[in-house]
């Protein structure tokens, strides 16, 4: 499965796949109850058959002149030269003489079966007439053979009908899904702009406030409307970035080497105001190298830029933030971790879910780390999260490295290899 696809869209391809195989698992099971079926009525049938005729030639038979695959042996006649080995069975023979009853058997014998009735006459001779089943199981070999060419037949029927129908009724939900995205991508679009005019004009109202020593009840009030609409601004940008990326290979035109040391650093210059009002101490780790990886630079970005923003939130100030990138396994690793309050190991999914309310003062609605981890994802990679309570959180994101562009200086390559 690719590791970048959709996760609703990989849900359309497994109803596909889950319909072809349900197709084919009915086909298979019909056509072995038909076969069953047919199977058992033949061997009835000629079994009845068989032995009616065996028991009418071993009373009236002609030992010179038997029906067809039938053996007569009686006293005093010669067999057929084309008689099988091994026949007549004397001990059957003996055994009627002595008990004046008919006895029935079967035997396998050279790669066939041979029905045996033993019985006297009326003229008090005893007669074993033996038959040959070798044409009957010839027919059946054929039917089962007839059954397995059904059954491939049948299969790719399934194959090709249950890729039919998977897609004539998927359609809808693929078509569904197709207009959601474009209503996300549209709406967001719609939404950014008289949110952003809102956010600034209640920015400007916070300044003026503040110019006009408004009461203080007034100002609260007023930054308060700032942060609501910096945090609607926030989740709209969320759902922009997930419909985009949920184009999948639509924007593989955008996808290029990203140098993700330069980009953590700039995620770091960027929160460093925030990180400056919380008293707070960011460390960074890093190689003197570039470390490369194939992928969508706003995407990163913003991945990036919620995994610190996650750490700052959560940590107190005076608290420490860590952020360390590193090679291992072909895989470029960035983990941040923080001296916040933790979380309980159990809650780890929790904290990927969309719309997720953290704890803490800082907690915010919104995509967040389910963005991320979306993010992550499509782009080849995984994310991971561990921490205790009181004892911080540590994410970590592992990415494939790709080689550097050719763009890049022979230094820089050689230093990145």
């Amino acid at each position: 499965m690719n590791p970048s696809a959709p996760a609703e869209w990989t849900a359309v391809r497994r109803a596909r796949l889950r319909i072809t195989v349900i197709t084919g698992a009915i086909i298979t099971l019909l056509v072995t109850i038909v076969g069953g079926v047919a199977h058992t009525v033949m061997v009835d049938a000629q079994n009845d058959q068989v032995w009616r005729e065996l028991r009418y030639g071993a009373m009236y038979g002609d030992p010179a002149k038997p029906p067809v695959c039938t053996w007569l042996y009686a006293p005093g006649v010669e067999p057929l030269s084309n008689a099988p080995a091994g026949f007549p069975i004397r001990a059957d023979l003996a055994e009627v003489r002595r008990a004046g009853e008919a006895t029935e058997r079967t035997v396998e014998r050279d790669r066939t079966v041979y029905l045996v009735r033993t019985q006297p006459r009326a003229d008090g001779d005893v007669v074993q007439a033996v038959f040959d089943m070798r044409f009957q199981l010839a027919d059946r070999s054929h039917l089962w053979f007839a059954l397995a060419v059904a059954e491939a037949v049948g299969l790719l029927a399934a194959a090709v009908t249950g890729v039919f129908l998977g897609r004539r009724a998927v359609a809808p939900l693929a078509e569904a899904l197709t207009r959601q995205h474009r209503f996300v991508m549209d709406a967001s679009h719609e939404l950014r702009t008289p949110i952003t005019q809102v956010h600034t004009r209640a920015q400007m109202l916070v300044r003026q406030a503040a110019g006009q020593d408004l009461p203080v009840s007034h100002r609260d009030r007023l930054a308060r409307l700032v942060a609501s609409t910096g945090r609607l601004g926030e989740v709209l940008d969320d759902l922009l970035l997930s419909a985009s990326i949920a184009a999948g290979p639509a924007r593989r035109s955008e996808r290029r080497p990203v140098d993700l040391v330069a980009l953590a650093r700039s995620v770091v210059a960027e929160e460093a105001d925030r990180v400056r009002a919380r008293r707070l101490t960011v460390v960074v780790d890093d190689p003197s190298h570039p470390l490369f990886v194939d992928g969508i630079p706003s995407a990163l970005r913003r991945a990036v830029g919620e995994l610190l923003s996650n750490a700052i939130r959560h940590t107190p100030a005076e608290g420490r933030i860590g952020m360390a990138l590193s090679r291992s396994g072909g895989m470029v690793v960035l983990a941040v971790a923080d001296t916040g309050p933790g979380f309980e190991p159990a809650a780890v999914e929790q904290l990927f879910e969309r719309f997720h309310r953290g704890s803490g003062d800082g907690g915010r609605y919104g995509l967040g780390l389910a963005l991320l981890r979306e993010v992550v994802t499509r782009h080849g990679g995984t994310v991971a999260a561990a921490g205790r309570p009181g004892h911080g959180a540590r994410f970590t994101i592992r990415l494939p490295e790709c080689p550097p562009p050719p763009s890049e200086p022979a230094e820089s390559q050689r230093a990145g290899a």
